[in-house]
């Protein structure tokens, strides 16, 4: 067993909280030249119905996830993180986050927010984080912001 990570994957999907898991994963990365996998997943269980409005939906949010990493994985590089890699994947980031993922990467770590952008279905069926905590059979780290961050969004 080792004490040093050397496989960190970070979970992004835009949210604050995303962000400050990003930061903290992207130094624990840098500080221990691990490889950093930045993760991004479209959870497209609900397309069918929207696209019967709006077509262009899955193309604009695959876009979107697509700048979202290359935002993160140009900043990553600038805080000192040389292996970086990123990926889009579609389902639900309850399940592929900590079963899929975590053990075709083979990572030592996932980097989580505490919340994320969908607070609905937090509500009904529990956060994407605490799924992960239960589930994943590595560490996971499960990051808040801190209150002043919060407070001056309010």
């Amino acid at each position: 067993m080792t004490l040093k990570y050397s496989r960190i994957m970070v979970a992004v999907d835009g949210s604050k909280e995303a962000e400050w898991a990003f930061k903290k994963a992207t130094a624990a990365a840098s500080r221990n030249n691990a490889e950093l996998y930045l993760v991004h997943v479209i959870d497209n269980r609900s397309f069918g119905s929207i696209e019967a409005y709006d077509r262009t939906i899955a193309d604009r949010t695959l876009k979107s996830g697509e700048e979202l990493l290359a935002h993160y994985k140009e900043q990553a590089a600038s805080h000192g993180a040389t292996n970086v890699h990123t990926m889009i994947e579609y389902g639900s980031p309850k399940t592929l986050i900590p079963k899929k993922l975590a053990n075709e990467l083979k990572v030592d770590v996932i980097v989580c927010g505490a919340t994320g952008l969908n607070a609905a279905e937090r509500l009904i069926m529990g956060s994407v984080s605490e799924r992960i905590v239960r589930t994943a059979k590595c560490d996971v780290l499960v990051v808040r912001r801190n209150q002043e961050d919060i407070d001056a969004d309010e």
